[in-house]
């Protein structure tokens, strides 16, 4: 089976034309070597794939023959993703709210004093 189906067969994307790009990109890996979309996957591959910056692992445990419903991808797969991708994935998002959205204009005074406070402890 392509791996490109695989990963729509075990909804890890929406479509297999999303899945496809993904491994034009790079995205994704079987067995440490990045693919392309036509690469076939047999029971045992180990497959890293970066989607949302994370990197997920999986093994692949067996071939489904048509798309699966979310509560039986299990049986086709193994997910061996650490807990620290996930958690990482939080911080990220924590770190993204400080900043300012796109078109709010310039910093206010107060922003700046901010600003300058936080380079001048920096620097210190």
């Amino acid at each position: 089976m392509r791996i490109d189906k695989y990963l729509w067969h075990t909804r890890y994307f929406k479509t297999r034309n999303i899945a496809s790009t993904a491994c034009k990109k790079g995205q994704v890996k079987i067995n440490g070597q990045v693919v392309k979309s036509s690469r076939d996957v047999y029971p045992m591959d180990k497959i890293i794939l970066r989607k949302n910056q994370i990197n997920y692992e999986l093994l692949v445990l067996d071939l489904p023959k048509s798309r699966v419903g979310a509560k039986l991808v299990d049986i086709y797969r193994k997910d061996t993703t650490p807990k620290e991708a996930f958690e990482n994935q939080g911080l990220l998002q924590y770190s993204k709210s400080y900043y300012r959205k796109k078109g709010a204009g310039r910093p206010t005074k107060k922003d700046r004093r901010e600003i300058d406070d936080y380079l001048d402890d920096e620097a210190e």
